[in-house]
């Protein structure tokens, strides 16, 4: 059984159309769930499909990045491997053991460490704005990353990948995860409070990460967390606000009349903005 699932993870990278399923399935079932148990009433500019459209434009740009990102990522776990480089090769920690280490580092860098990072460096932030600019958070909102971001958190997944040694199975089995719990995390679901608090114990639940589109700061910087929410619990930046009280958008930085403008939130970070960090 385990060596069939590292069979299957170790080449995955080799499938992209069954890479693509993964995505575009968690999207759907979450957008069919959103349409049937919907958190909060959204208030799109024109109607929910236009909407999608704008960040699944997005998603094209980013997967056509990572499409390239790709090659170094595999280069880089097969310089590891070669090498003996990272904590799973220095434990010699066997199948079980390389998965949860590779797991808990990619999460570290590629999802707490990375959004952090955005929100308190002014230059980065510039970029990460327009994931935040989005006043109506759905399924859709999950891959609404402007490219060159796209390119900031595909470094600090290198660094993830070159401190935990994680082989290809354990990446792909991360990605995997990664792109499901960002379809849920995002979607505008009503989970029942006791579970979706129960939930966010260990992993990022969707009540939890609305908080960090909450259109003020400093809720906006808290609950960085991709996966699990293990990190801002340790690391202090957990933070709980009612449902009833989130409102998306921002309070300065970028128009939010403008947040379906696909033109003007690719070129916003280049230009002025209102307030930086």
């Amino acid at each position: 059984m385990l060596d069939n699932i590292v069979t299957y993870f170790s080449t995955l990278e080799q499938r992209p159309l069954e890479r693509m399923t993964f995505l575009v399935g968690g999207l759907l079932f979450f957008w069919i769930i959103e349409g049937s148990i919907p958190l909060l009433q959204m208030h799109y500019k024109k109607t929910k499909w236009h909407h999608a459209a704008v960040n699944f434009a997005f998603t094209v740009i980013h997967l056509i990045i990572h499409t390239f990102l790709a090659v170094i990522i595999i280069l880089l776990s097969d310089w590891c491997l070669k090498n003996n480089i990272g904590l799973a090769y220095w434990f010699n920690a066997g199948i079980i053991g390389t998965i949860i280490i590779s797991f808990l580092v990619l999460d570290f860098f590629g999802g707490w460490l990375v959004h952090i990072v955005e929100h308190k460096v002014p230059l980065l932030w510039r970029f990460h704005v327009i994931h935040h600019a989005d006043n109506n958070v759905d399924v859709t909102t999950g891959l609404r990353h402007h490219p060159i971001e796209s390119i900031i958190r595909g470094i600090f997944f290198f660094a993830g990948i070159i401190v935990s040694g994680a082989p290809m199975y354990a990446v792909m089995i991360f990605q995997t995860i990664l792109v499901v719990a960002t379809a849920f995390t995002h979607a505008n679901i009503a989970l029942p409070t006791w579970l979706d608090k129960a939930l966010s114990y260990v992993l990022v639940s969707p009540n939890m990460h609305k908080v960090h589109h909450h259109w003020k700061q400093p809720y906006t910087d808290t609950n960085y967390g991709a996966i699990l929410s293990i990190w801002d619990r340790l690391l202090g930046t957990f933070a709980h606000l009612p449902h009833t009280e989130i409102k998306y958008g921002l309070d300065n930085y970028y128009p939010n009349e403008k947040d379906e403008d696909f033109i003007l939130l690719m070129k916003k970070p280049f230009g002025k903005m209102n307030k930086e960090v």
